[in-house]
């Protein structure tokens, strides 16, 4: 292929991913995925490497590429299937997380032969956790919801009624989960139907060799980037302000060895896996270290598998990172891949001191509430912050950050369908750091109760503020109050008609002196 050919081809390659995200916005039932965008859809190849995808959420694409081989290498696949998981510890990233796999085979007259898979991830705010929301402060895996290993939804064309049925019974709203499971699927069925469509046109050869070139001309692109970082050894350290039961001070570090080969991160140093659900696998991890490199390459770098080729990790086995079953990871997946980025970008910075940020707000605030009874509803969101300020210009204000791009609940939205009723929404001025550049400031949402109702919080920099770079300054940290009483940063509540709860999201980091 020509550069045109191959540009096209990526191009049509990414249109797939887009339907697909569509289609599943469209047909979704919960506010979660139909107004926040919850969800990532990405192609694979036949052995289960990273082709396409749309730009939805990072830390559910760099999880997918990392470890979706894995997953598709245990499956024996035939036309009309789709694959259901959502197991951290077999290719997921935390319960709520539910992903749908379906292969892609070529038509008769090319042979019938496997081609790759589409993949979408959706966030589901119910998935029969122990709380509302299914975002608890957990201790083991079991205590966050159903675990589901990967598992045959469907077979050749006939859903598992069976499965479907055993995954709706371990939660309160059957109704919106089934119609979620049912956009995911359909979104499915569109990837295959276009990608089915393209390589009828390319034919099964001309295919196969499309990505091979697609993935050699993104290691190519890659590679050239990543050049430009001075060889070296960077290390930096960071920490999680705690779990949520009693351990603080969780430290994240990471060394960079940086040569013409490429770049090996080695997370040696970590702290151990903790007892509350900050934990994460190893794909998290590998999806923070991914995006920061990936932010790098030039925007036309292909996000394909041979971006990737240059960057190998490791995380001791048992620690914050890599942690081990039954490990609680339920705001590993949010809270620490966002840590993961901060620390890798905090070593970056001693190599690149004008391309790299200060620090974001550092999290995603997570906000799970609910109640069983007398009526039963679950609702999780996910809070902007700061952006942390750079050499070329100050940090944005009250947006999402790094590892999540997911919109907000519209305020219509939100009162229409829960028994709650927005007082305040809007920017916690004076938040981002102080420096040449400001950090952009956080956010303040605050939320009156209708009814009783049990929250969740699961927020960071609470107590470790956001760093500024050059001699900036650090961002204001965030605060959780209920009726003007400060709380801690994850702690569960139990509130009542007429409580308000008001969440401050941190600034981000300054750049330069002031």
């Amino acid at each position: 292929m020509n550069v045109i050919e191959l540009g096209l081809f990526a191009s049509r390659i990414e249109a797939v991913c887009d339907e697909m995200g569509a289609v599943l916005r469209r047909s979704a039932f919960s506010p979660n995925i139909r107004d926040r965008l919850d969800y990532s859809c990405a192609v694979f190849d036949a052995q289960g490497e990273l082709c396409a995808q749309a730009a939805h959420i990072p830390v559910h694409l760099g999880s997918m590429a990392y470890a979706m081989r894995d997953i598709v290498d245990g499956m024996a696949w035939q036309p009309g299937d789709m694959v259901v998981v959502n197991d951290p510890f077999l290719g997921g990233t935390h319960l709520p997380d539910v992903t749908v796999i379906a292969p892609v085979f070529a038509s008769a007259a090319l042979g019938g032969g496997l081609l790759g898979f589409v993949a979408n991830r959706a966030h589901h705010a119910d998935i029969g956790g122990s709380s509302p929301g299914s975002m608890p402060i957990s201790t083991t895996l079991a205590e966050e919801g159903i675990v589901i290993p990967p598992s045959y939804l469907m077979r050749a064309g006939e859903l598992d009624q069976a499965l479907l049925q055993q995954i709706l019974a371990s939660t309160g709203n059957q109704h919106e989960l089934q119609g979620d499971f049912s956009a995911q699927i359909s979104a499915n069925h569109s990837g295959v139907q276009r990608l089915a469509e393209l390589v009828d046109g390319l034919g099964a050869v001309r295919w196969r060799e499309a990505l091979a070139e697609l993935n050699d001309y993104a290691e190519r692109l890659a590679r050239e980037a990543l050049r430009r970082i001075p060889a070296g050894e960077y290390r930096f350290c960071d920490y999680l302000d705690d779990d949520g039961l009693g351990n603080r001070d969780l430290a994240i570090h990471a060394s960079l060895w940086v040569s013409n080969e490429g770049i090996a991160v080695d997370f040696t140093g970590t702290a151990p896996q903790t007892t509350g659900n900050v934990n994460c696998p190893l794909s998290v991890a590998a999806a923070g270290v991914y995006y920061v490199f990936r932010c790098l390459m030039p925007p036309q770098t292909p996000a394909c598998a041979g971006a990737f080729r240059a960057i190998t990790l490791q995380a001791p086995l048992g620690c914050l990172l890599n942690a081990e079953r039954p490990a609680a990871v339920a705001a590993g997946n949010v809270e620490t891949s966002s840590r993961v980025v901060d620390v890798i970008c905090g070593a970056l910075a001693q190599a690149l001191p004008e391309q790299i940020p200060a620090a974001s707000h550092g999290g995603m605030n997570n906000l799970a509430m609910g109640a069983r009874s007398p009526r039963r509803w679950d609702y999780y969101e996910t809070m902007g912050g700061g952006m942390g300020a750079g050499m070329h210009g100050g940090g944005l204000s009250a947006v999402q950050t790094h590892m999540t791009n997911t919109l907000n609940t519209p305020i219509e939205v939100l009162e229409r369908n829960y028994p709650l009723r927005l007082r305040r929404y809007g920017i916690r001025r004076g938040s981002g750091g102080m420096g040449q550049r400001f950090g952009g400031d956080g956010l303040v949402r605050e939320f009156e109760f209708l009814a009783p109702a049990e929250v969740t919080l699961l927020t960071e920099r609470r107590r470790y503020a956001p760093w500024g770079l050059a001699g900036g300054g650090d961002g204001v940290k965030g605060e959780n109050r209920l009726n003007g009483e400060l709380l801690p940063g994850k702690c569960v509540l139990e509130v009542q008609t007429g409580d308000r709860l008001s969440i401050a999201t941190p600034g981000g980091g300054g750049w330069g002196k002031a």
